[in-house]
């Protein structure tokens, strides 16, 4: 990848791309999953409620605008269940599940179980057609053109139906014999994927991936080693999947800004999954992952400390998720400036650069979406804009003048 460090993609002031859905879409989406009103009753009320959140963006001046996911229910949408060789399954049985991986051990506490998965049954292919692609067109009509290539598209990680299956059940043996092969097609899939949107314009991916941030849970550590029928060491499934990223991305990384989100889950009612510092994936992540820019969480203590940014390559950013999306009180801006500039010392320690230097490579955020499943977050629209707000407002302090 560039030795540079890319900027505008990312900027200053971010957000995460999911957005809080108003009252109207939420319940005309109930109601189409229901079967009581088809695709063409509910895109109209898509397309209006995307119109409003674009306009509120755009007021508080925010440049890399996104949909708010609002054609979507979840923020990993359908791009593994569209698949060929993946089958959606809705109710699984829990005996598939690893126990300890935290959003599902999160609903054994709850007495609870995913609604829905997604497992490989054959040989894994992109159809041709991207179902994420609509979404990015008609954001484009809402854009001006100049602007087209700094629309946030999101996208699931490669890894996202793989780490919470035990060993031999994300697919057949007889299909692929290891995750290795597995991977190969996945990458392959998402390579096909990142062709047509590219070939549409999009230049600004972000891909969510709540797995890495699990592999700093001492809690899934700790189940890991215990686990008997798992495969490898869980080091070594770390470099599985950042291959597989690499493998996804080598054709377009020096075409399009690839960023990282990493949280630690974001389930409706503001609930997380997992805890523990990034100190466990820091170095490879940041210095063997072939993206220019990591969205990260840092909004509470569970993120640990900002010490592993000093891994942090030269040419790459970071934006930091120093504002909560969970809660409505507002941070102190003041304190939250004070977090940029220790985090800017540790990026600048370990880069052998100054503070202003590493500043030139970091941004701000909220540490992560809004309503990353439909339901959304413990708060309310106002609530939304006033954190978007003291995002901007954060960013306009530190980097003047900036986007």
């Amino acid at each position: 990848m560039s030795s540079t460090t890319p900027r505008s993609p990312p900027f200053r002031a971010e957000h995460l791309g999911s957005l809080l859905r108003p009252k109207e879409l939420l319940t005309k989406r109930n109601a189409f999953e229901a079967g009581k009103v088809s695709q063409s009753e509910l895109s109209p009320v898509e397309d209006e409620a995307i119109k409003t959140t674009v306009k509120m963006q755009t007021d508080l001046g925010f440049r890399a605008i996104s949909d708010g996911e609002y054609r979507r229910g979840v923020f990993w949408g359908t791009f593994f269940e569209e698949l060929e060789g993946m089958t959606e399954i809705r109710m699984p049985s829990m005996d598939i599940f690893r126990p300890y991986v935290p959003d599902v051990a999160g609903f054994i506490e709850k007495g609870d179980r995913p609604g829905q998965s997604c497992l490989c049954t054959g040989k894994i292919r992109h159809t041709g057609k991207s179902t994420i692609l609509p979404s990015y067109e008609y954001l484009k009509t809402l854009v001006p053109k100049e602007r087209w290539g700094e629309i946030k598209v999101t996208l699931i990680s490669p890894s996202w139906y793989h780490l919470r299956y035990k060993d031999g059940k994300a697919f057949p043996k007889d299909v692929y014999p290891n995750d290795e092969a597995y991977f190969q097609d996945v990458s392959a899939a998402y390579r096909t994927e990142l062709d047509i949107l590219y070939d549409a314009g999009v230049r600004n991916i972000q891909i969510d991936d709540p797995l890495f941030a699990y592999f700093c849970s001492e809690k899934m550590v700790s189940g890991w080693a215990a686990d008997n029928s798992n495969g490898r060491p869980l080091e070594e499934l770390l470099d599985v999947y950042i291959q597989a990223y690499n493998d996804a991305i080598r054709e377009h990384v020096d075409k399009m800004h690839f960023g990282l989100h990493i949280c630690r889950g974001n389930f409706m009612g503001s609930r997380h999954f997992s805890e523990g510092g990034y100190d466990r994936i820091a170095t490879k992540i940041f210095q063997n992952l072939n993206v220019s820019t990591y969205y990260l969480e840092y909004d509470t203590p569970r993120a640990g400390g900002f010490e592993p940014l000093m891994h942090l390559p030269k040419n790459k950013n970071v934006i930091l998720g120093v504002i909560t999306s969970k809660f409505p009180e507002l941070e102190d801006k003041q304190q939250m400036k004070d977090r940029v500039m220790q985090a800017a010392d540790m990026v600048a320690k370990g880069a052998g650069q100054t503070r202003d230097d590493a500043l030139k490579r970091l941004g701000v955020s909220p540490q992560c979406g809004f309503a990353s499943h439909e339901e959304g977050n413990a708060i309310v629209w106002k609530d939304m804009e006033n954190k978007l707000r003291l995002v901007r407002e954060l960013a306009d302090e530190i980097w003047p003048g900036e986007p």
